[in-house]
């Protein structure tokens, strides 16, 4: 399956996806920077930072003003490792290392865009927000129905500019409407939300050079993740349990985000938790319901599944991964409720 795919529990969205052994599709950044040596240059946060004009520089050159955003200039592993926010010239000394970059602390909806390109033109996007949990963590995602034009022309002309001859999919993470992080692949937590055949859409994109895909009837989803504790052992559920959890009406899919096999230590996961699944559904109040469900068959203790519960009803404080943190209205209070 030439859709390469290192998470086992994200298999499923492409088992079944017909691509020719000779087509090269990368979900992770890993295939990605190594798939398009031409592109790569996109994984320097730096640069990113940089071709935008926003104030940026290296653990050698500290920022004239705080706070700002301190990260690995390139981290091909995802899920916030090495970030942290310095309010101080004295956070600056102590935690930004050699390897390390700083940006402005950018502030706003946290989105997460998914695009079909074609020769350094767009002719797909859609746009996911992310709704902030605790340290570093994210309670749940909006896969949004709507279109965000002013995010979609700058994203445009960044693209257009930085990667003028690229054909495949890109993703990039905005805060603000400024770009932080930009990757050569889709996310793979969520492609079951884009709409039936969206896969055979990339395939084609990637085999032939061209973007082919009805998409005329969005509606919005949602991806809602489960954390426990760290520091204490997990077992994964039984397939009866999985196959459970997966029937659950309204439910899309179910992912069980770690693996049985290894210890904590050797998952790569925010300080704020340790992932344990990833709902996908098309019916917000369906997902949080499976994850209450979800949080007691892990054993998590009482205050800790209303912990779960209480994260869902909150709606948007915490820390995020990228730059900023992001002040969201209530989704519930939309028409896109099941």
């Amino acid at each position: 399956m030439p859709i390469y795919e290192c998470d086992p529990w994200r298999e499923q969205y492409f088992a079944h996806v017909h691509c020719p052994p000779d087509v090269h599709i990368p979900t992770d950044d890993v295939d990605g920077y190594k798939f398009n040596p031409r592109h790569r240059a996109i994984y320097n946060r730096l640069l990113v930072a940089q071709s935008q004009g926003l104030e940026c520089g290296l653990h050698d050159s500290p920022p004239a003003r705080y706070p700002v955003f301190c990260k690995p200039v390139t981290n091909l592993k995802g899920m916030g490792a090495g970030t942290s926010v310095l309010a101080s010239e004295r956070d600056f000394l102590e935690n930004c290392r050699p390897g390390d970059c700083w940006m402005k602390l950018l502030t706003g909806d946290h989105i997460s865009s998914d695009w079909a390109v074609v020769d350094g033109e767009t002719a797909w996007c859609r746009h996911t927000r992310g709704i902030p949990g605790i340290g570093g963590t994210f309670d749940y995602w909006i896969i949004e129905a709507r279109v965000r034009r002013r995010l979609e022309r700058y994203c445009r002309a960044w693209i257009r500019t930085n990667l003028s001859d690229y054909t495949g999919m890109v993703n990039i993470e905005t805060i603000g409407g400024r770009i932080i992080e930009a990757h050569l692949r889709f996310a793979d937590q969520w492609p079951d939300l884009y709409g039936r055949q969206w896969l055979d859409a990339v395939v084609r994109l990637y085999q032939h050079g061209f973007w082919e895909f009805a998409d005329r009837r969005r509606t919005c989803g949602y991806s809602v993740v489960l954390f426990g504790p760290h520091g204490r052992p997990y077992s994964h559920p039984t397939p009866e349990e999985l196959a459970g959890y997966r029937a659950t009406p309204d439910v899309s899919s179910v992912q069980i985000t770690f693996f049985p096999d290894r210890p904590q230590h050797a998952h790569i996961m925010p300080p704020g938790g340790f992932r344990l699944a990833v709902i996908n559904s098309g019916c917000l109040e369906a997902a949080l319901r499976l994850r209450a469900r979800m949080a007691a068959d892990f054993g998590l203790l009482e205050e800790e599944r209303a912990a779960v519960v209480s994260l869902g009803a909150e709606r948007g404080t915490g820390t995020l991964t990228g730059p900023g943190a992001s002040r969201t209205a209530d989704p519930r209070a939309s028409s896109d409720r099941c």
